[in-house]
């Protein structure tokens, strides 16, 4: 009878010491939750809005990406949007180049929205808001292949809202498959 006993409280130990509280591995780190900074088209985006994270769900078509030559001149446009299920706000965060050509390796500054510049842009329930020449930010174009339509990258970007307030873009990465 003691052999079992012990045998039970020996199971009970090792039972025990291998728990682990993370069975999911779900990290409440808000950057963990971003999807990977991966560069193989794998129709991601994802950020940090004022430390919280944005992964785009909720709409038809939460993502989209399009690198453009129109008239000799190039525009990208990438974004993604959310909508909040309880109070149906609808969020997107995009960045754009207006007749600037984007290349594998360089960084852009996000500036206000004119020809030759890149631009951070917020949206919140249809209304936008740009970078410009006191809010700006950055997106690094880390792979860019014509032949697969594969772009991928980092940004950060700040922008004031329609109330004023400073809102935070940070840990930004997008790897889409664009259509042209």
């Amino acid at each position: 009878m003691n052999y079992i006993k012990l045998m039970l409280l020996v199971s009970i130990g090792l039972t025990l010491c291998c728990c682990n509280n993370d069975d999911d591995n779900n990290s409440q780190n808000p950057i963990d939750q971003l999807p990977p900074a991966t560069q193989t088209g794998e129709q991601t985006f994802g950020c940090l809005l004022d430390d919280k994270p944005f992964l785009p769900s909720g709409v038809v078509n939460p993502t989209q990406c399009n690198y453009q030559l129109v008239n000799g001149e190039y525009y990208f446009f990438v974004t993604g949007r959310m909508e909040q299920d309880v109070s149906f706000e609808l969020f997107s965060i995009s960045i754009s180049t207006n007749t600037l050509q984007i290349e594998e390796g360089e960084t852009y500054q996000l500036l206000a929205e004119a020809d030759g510049n890149a631009t951070g842009i917020y949206g919140y329930n249809g209304d936008l808001f740009f970078t410009n020449t006191l809010q700006t930010g950055q997106m690094t174009i880390t792979k860019l292949d014509p032949t697969n339509q594969i772009v991928s990258g980092t940004f950060f970007f700040d922008v004031i809202d329609q109330n004023g307030e400073l809102r935070q873009i940070r840990d930004g990465r997008f790897d889409m498959q664009y259509t042209q």
